[in-house]
């Protein structure tokens, strides 16, 4: 990550994108996350009903800042549409957390504070902290962390718990399909851990190879620098760490997570890390503190 930048001029031009999920989880709180931005800037409200909606609202947000009202989902899809477009350089995102906790982690754990009035005024007045980015060989984008395989959840699929009366289509869009990919032997007795055969190399230089079943691999680019931090999990819980600008995982048909979201199944992926690729707007505290 860079040095910390102000959003603006003090004369924002804000696009405030509203999630949909989000009116209908806490209405009361984007009620107020609106009145807070607009007695503090010019703010265009846009209130997509489709996810093709929400990308056309960003696509076509000039120079308006955007400012994305809600949750974990909702901020992936900006950064997600914004890296499509290879736009993320050119400005800062900002989000209010609304939505249930569960839906709100990796929101919080980038430093966006809990509440709509805190958050809004972040927006207005908080600082821009350049953010790395790990980016996979199909263009997609991870912002906090990534697990592979997806971890055993229960021994079966699932599917996070969702509020009534959310569409089809958005359904689709934040269904988390935890499914286990197929182990190195079977699996083992009750209790020990599932093992995988992977082969994982950072930077050229080999990890892991098939013949050494692992419990896993996580990834993440907390660190900053360019470089991501790379943790492979023995069968007996010991750790091989590693920093890397790019980590390819192969092996027999495997599933990932990256943040909240359920990628493959694939043979090979890598992931490459973009320094300081994308901005987020925070606190100046929390700035101040990460530096």
């Amino acid at each position: 990550m860079s040095a910390a930048e102000p959003p603006g001029d003090g004369d924002d031009q804000l696009l405030v994108v509203i999630d949909p999920l989000a009116r209908r989880t806490d209405g009361e709180s984007v009620r107020i996350a609106r009145d807070v931005l607009n007695a503090g800037a010019h703010a265009k409200i846009c209130v997509p009903d489709t996810p093709e909606e929400f990308a056309r609202a960003l696509s076509r947000r000039g120079n308006r800042r955007p400012v994305v009202i809600g949750d974990d989902h909702a901020l992936l899809r900006a950064v997600a549409q914004l890296h499509r477009e290879r736009e993320l350089a050119e400005g800062a995102l900002s989000l209010i957390p609304v939505g249930a906790a569960h839906a709100l982690r990796l929101a919080h754990a980038l430093g966006v504070p809990a509440g709509a009035v805190a958050a809004a005024r972040t927006a207005l007045d908080g600082t821009v902290r350049r953010l790395d980015l790990l980016v996979d060989d199909s263009d997609g984008v991870v912002l906090g962390g990534l697990e592979v395989p997806v971890p055993p959840s229960g021994g079966g699929p699932s599917v996070e718990p969702q509020p009534p009366g959310v569409s089809a289509v958005w359904d689709v869009c934040r269904s988390l399909v935890r499914s286990l990919v197929r182990p190195a032997g079977g699996g083992g007795p009750s209790g020990a851990p599932v093992l995988h055969r992977l082969r994982v190399e950072a930077d050229g230089v080999l990890l892991n190879d098939l013949d050494h079943p692992v419990a896993g691999v996580s990834m993440t680019s907390h660190s900053g620098g360019g470089l991501a931090d790379v943790v492979v999990r023995g069968p007996s819980g010991e750790t091989l760490t590693a920093e890397a600008k790019a980590v390819t995982v192969s092996g027999p048909d495997f599933r990932y997570r990256a943040d909240i979201q359920v990628g493959g199944p694939v043979r090979t992926r890598t992931w490459t890390v973009w320094p300081g690729a994308w901005g987020l707007v925070l606190p100046v505290t929390a700035v101040d503190a990460a530096a």
